[in-house]
């Protein structure tokens, strides 16, 4: 009976290792969510001014206007989730 408790209380320990660990990895995750939500904000802000710049140009430019918009788009979309 002693050694069954002594394997219970191991296996807790080895189950609260494992929840801290999980949190950890979660926290990093969050964070590395927030820098990529950072960074494709920077990138919007970007595309907003290149597009300006590049619209009323050639067809390139029209069409990089066009993928520049979609990354704004995307950023607009990101939000909700942070």
């Amino acid at each position: 009976m002693k050694k069954r408790i002594e394997e219970l209380e191991m296996t807790l320990q080895n189950c609260g290792i494992r929840i801290e660990n999980r949190d950890h990895i979660m926290g990093e995750v969050v964070v590395q969510i927030q820098e990529v939500a950072d960074h494709l904000q920077t990138l919007a802000v970007q595309a907003d001014t290149l597009s300006v710049k590049y619209e009323l140009e050639s067809d390139r430019g029209q069409e990089l206007a066009s993928l520049l918009r979609k990354i704004r788009v995307l950023s607009i979309r990101e939000k909700p989730y942070l």
